[in-house]
């Protein structure tokens, strides 16, 4: 069975492949499909995420994996004294992402999440919105946050996790892995992609394993809160001064 189909990889560069392939096939429909499978709410998750940043006025924040700029658009709304800064490895999301939001200041570059085109310290805060789960090694690309997040900056991840209350959990289970794909196929015609998301969001650390990975690549006073029933969680890091 193919990785398309049960969506295990043999390799680190299976899963790169797979997913580049997927994101940019999905792009032009990516954020109606976000809204959608949100019921709406994937705007208020942003919004907490940014301001979780803490940016001072004239810093320089950094959205890893920003895709078509949802986040990066929070955080410039949320910190308009701040610089923003979208790393994305899917050329087709970038286009999308600044044909989206052409006349905003925000600055879009190529880049991989394992290695990071920037300098040590280089950003007062780091972000990513539900791209860990898509990394061929989580630690690693917490590793690279925290190597360009400077001392005192906060590294937020806001990510998709599986609810843990034992009567919402099958209700999930069916909207995810039934309606979720067929809505997702209809809507992009790439149906494998909305397959592919409840099985990344089940084999996905828990909150708890995700708050000590951030402990161990050197991220303090890490935090975390749950919301919408435990679905989706919002992790802050400190990196120490």
């Amino acid at each position: 069975m193919s990785p398309r189909q049960d969506f295990r990889f043999t390799t680190a560069g299976e899963k790169r492949a797979f997913t580049r392939t997927l994101f940019d096939r999905i792009a032009p429909r990516y954020e109606l499909l976000n809204v959608i499978m949100s019921m709406g709410r994937v705007g208020a998750w942003r919004r907490a995420a940014a301001a979780a940043a803490q940016a001072p006025p004239g810093g320089q924040v950094l959205d890893v994996a920003t895709g078509t700029g949802g986040l990066a658009a929070a955080l410039a709304r949320r910190w308009p004294a701040a610089r923003v800064v979208g790393v994305d490895f899917s050329p087709q999301m970038l286009r999308t992402g600044r044909a989206r939001f052409a006349r905003a200041s925000m600055r879009w570059v190529g880049g991989d999440a394992l290695r990071l085109p920037f300098p040590a310290g280089a950003f007062d805060a780091v972000v990513n919105g539900f791209m860990l789960r898509n990394v061929v090694d989580v630690e690693a690309a917490l590793a690279e946050q925290a190597r360009v997040v400077r001392p005192g900056g906060h590294v937020v991840c806001l990510e998709m996790t599986w609810p843990r209350h034992p009567l919402f959990r099958p209700l999930f289970r069916l909207y995810f892995y039934g309606l979720t794909p067929w809505l997702g196929g209809l809507l992009t015609g790439y149906g494998e992609a909305y397959r592919y998301l409840p099985h990344s969001v089940e084999a996905f650390c828990s909150p708890e394993e995700l708050a000590a990975t951030m402990e161990r690549v050197g991220l303090h006073d890490v935090r975390y809160r749950r919301m919408m029933m435990g679905t989706v969680t919002l992790h802050v890091g400190e990196r120490p001064g």
